[in-house]
């Protein structure tokens, strides 16, 4: 996987990282590269949410586990609060229940995040999620992170996740349980947002 990170707004330098995630999206990550499924990314706009604009938060709580030498959270560690919000938001809208991670439907194949500022321990944050853009394979979403309090914007993101049966190991076509819902849920008179970004087949 191909990962872009920006700090800041002034781009200081494009890394391309092979990163093992962790959890399932980790393994099956791996899984992603191994067999060859490829997803063309697209260009992804900035998004400027604000926390109206999301209607769906999960709170995250700082770990020492998550800082580094220089005394905040390591960047890499935003990627994991992201997950966790993701799974969330699939789980509150009774997308998958929590059981078999071979039936959770979607896998990882696009991060892109920008910082904005660092996060210490004890902080209150919280991740905004919503759905973007509905594809047929795919789907974008977008991720606010912020202080719980001061509303003081930390970071925010933007994810591609493909439609996926891990059974099978083939990506696959959303299913109109999932369209439906989330369409529902975020609002969308037309799933597809950005009609200029052509689906790939």
């Amino acid at each position: 996987l191909v990962f872009r990170l920006r700090r800041g707004r002034r781009e200081k330098r494009s890394l391309f990282l092979r990163l093992w995630l962790g959890d399932f999206e980790g393994f099956f990550g791996n899984w992603f590269i191994c067999f060859g499924i490829r997803h063309e990314t697209h260009y992804t706009p900035e998004y400027n949410f604000t926390m109206t604009q999301f209607n769906f938060f999960h709170p995250i709580e700082v770990r020492y586990g998550d800082l580094d030498p220089q005394g905040h959270v390591n960047n890499a560690k935003i990627l994991t609060y992201l997950e966790q919000a993701r799974i969330h938001y699939i789980k509150h809208l009774n997308l998958w229940q929590g059981g078999s991670f071979l039936d959770i439907g979607i896998i990882l194949a696009e991060v892109r995040v920008t910082y904005k500022a660092p996060i210490h321990f004890g902080q209150a944050v919280r991740v905004g999620v919503r759905v973007v853009r509905l594809g047929n394979k795919s789907f974008e979403m977008a991720y606010l992170v912020e202080e719980t309090t001061s509303q003081e914007v930390l970071a925010t993101a933007s994810t591609v996740q493909v439609a996926y049966d891990y059974r099978q190991q083939t990506s696959i076509p959303i299913p109109e349980e999932w369209r439906s819902r989330i369409s529902a849920f975020e609002g969308l008179a037309n799933p597809l947002l950005h009609p200029q970004q052509q689906e790939n087949p």
